[in-house]
This record gives C-alpha cells, structure tokens and sequence, in this order.
C-alpha cells in the first residue's frame, strides 16, 4: 500500500468524484482510478460504489476513510520529523481567514516564512464565512482557520482567541438616527439591511440578536467583504451593523456605536480538536499567542 494510493483515495472520497480529485492532486483521471482499483485490490473490498452518474463512498470505504487520514498524517509527521533534525522545521500549512478582519494576518505570515522558510504555507481565503472554514478544519481540509465564531458554536475544535470587536451601527449620514451618539439595535427595526450572507459570524450573531428581539431583520444586500458596506449605505440601500474594523472616515456615513446589545465579534484562531497539531501548527499558535 502506497501513500500516493491513500491520497488519491481520500480525495476521491472527499471529492466524490474522480474528476475533481485528479484535479486536486494534479493527476489525470485515469492515474487516479488506477491507484484506488489497485488499493481496492489489495484490501479485497470496494471502497466506493460507481455508477454513470455518481460515486459513493461504499461500507467499507466509510469505515477506512479516517484510517486512511490518519495513515497519511502519521506518515507526514514522521517525514517531517525526520526532516526538522537534520534541516530546522518543515511541513506544510493550510490555512483559511476571513477577507474583511482586525487582524495583520499577513504581517504575521510573512514573520512566520521569514523565520521558517521551509514551512509551505497556503492561505485561503472563505467566501463561505466562519461556519464553512470551521467545518474545512473538522473535515482535515485545513490545519488552521481564523473565524469570527463563539466558543459555542466550534464543537470539536481547540481555540484561541485573537481579539474581540464591538459592533457598529453605519448609517446614511441623511439618516433619522445619524444624529445620535449611539444606537441601539431596537431602533433599527424595520429597516433594509446590508449584511455579510449566512453563515458568516456577523451575519450570525445579529441575526441571532434581531430574532431574541422578535423582530427578524430584512437583509436586501449581501457581500462576502466588509470594506464595500459604507458604499451601500451611503448609497440608501440599508443600514449595517457590523464588526468595528481599522479604516479611513467614508463621506457621507456616520458611524456609531451600537449601545445596549451586549454584542461583540470574537475572532478566533482554530484547529481540530481530534487530533494533535503539527510542529508547523504549534509554532504558528505560539506566534500568534505570543503576538497578542
């Protein structure tokens, strides 16, 4: 049993499909197929059930899939152990952020590279928002993941906390409520939102706020990045309340803090609790923590 073999499987198996997982391992599809009917052959079983229109994980291959992971990390740990005596430290990091933080994730990247060069580090950032970079880590797609989620909802993943943010109200400066030195959430009721889409941590805790209040919110734009939001409102198509993050004053919008919510956004760095972290990983986390 070859670990190309293993790869190729949990690709198909994370893919499902033989197309998209040659295209992840940068393989053609026929070397892919070959490696899992040889592997399949080896084991005496099928590992995935095939038809013209769909491939299945089989039983079997449900059953070997975590071994398989494990296999291939083990196997990743001892390279790079082997590695780190004889050349310093080694390995790979896959991490994910958000487009829109108050964080310099690349100023602290580029401190890591600097210090670790042989370190591969790939960095990708969500357009699915903190609940889809939380469920990459718990899947093993990613070592590592900057969300902007509670303790509460990332259940099986180990957490650090990087920084917390208030919430801010941004208004029309034209608006009835521009005025005043802060608002709170109550006084936007029945207003036209904009807002991050589902899933995003923002986007979660204010609509979890605005529904407490009985008084679930209409969001009529959507933007997977924060920085275009002033645009929209100066533009009347709604109100926001979003994370307070770094940034030059926008012409014609106010900006106020939201008072009386109880609101704030945690930004947290994650990685799967199932398992122990890297060496490339616990170094990141110690930069980071050593950092804040």
């Amino acid at each position: 049993m070859e670990t190309r073999q293993l790869e190729y499987f949990v690709a198909v198996a994370e893919e499902l499909s033989f197309t998209r997982a040659a295209q992840r391992v940068f393989a053609v599809q026929s070397t892919v197929s070959a490696a899992v009917r040889s592997l399949e052959a080896e084991l005496g079983t099928r590992l995935f059930d095939r038809s013209t229109r769909r491939v299945a994980l089989s039983a079997a291959g449900a059953a070997f899939l975590p071994e398989a992971k494990a296999a291939i990390e083990a196997l990743e740990r001892a390279r790079a152990t082997v590695q780190e005596a004889s050349e310093g430290l080694r390995g790979s990091l896959r991490i994910g952020t958000l487009t829109s933080i108050g964080v310099d994730l690349p100023a602290l990247l580029g401190a890591f590279h600097r210090r670790y060069p042989l370190v591969d580090i790939h960095v990708t950032v969500s357009i699915t928002g903190s609940t889809g970079l939380a469920e990459e880590v718990r899947q093993g797609r990613l070592d590592v993941a900057l969300v902007g989620l509670p303790e509460t909802d990332l259940a099986g993943l180990d957490v650090l906390r990087v920084d917390t943010l208030p919430f801010v109200v941004v208004l029309p400066a034209t608006h009835r409520l521009a005025a005043r030195k802060a608002v709170r959430l109550a006084d936007l009721a029945g207003e036209d939102f904009i807002d991050t889409p589902r899933g995003f941590g923002n986007r979660v805790a204010l609509d979890r706020a605005f529904d407490a209040l009985g008084s679930p919110r209409r969001v009529t734009v959507e933007v997977a990045d924060l920085r275009p939001v002033p645009g929209y409102v100066r533009a009347g198509l709604g109100v926001a309340v979003v994370p307070e993050t770094p940034g030059p004053a926008e012409a014609d919008v106010v900006v106020r803090p939201l008072a009386g919510a109880g609101l704030d956004w945690p930004l947290n760095l994650v990685t799967a609790g199932a398992k122990p972290p890297s060496r490339a990983v616990r170094t990141l986390l110690d930069l980071v923590a050593n950092s804040i």
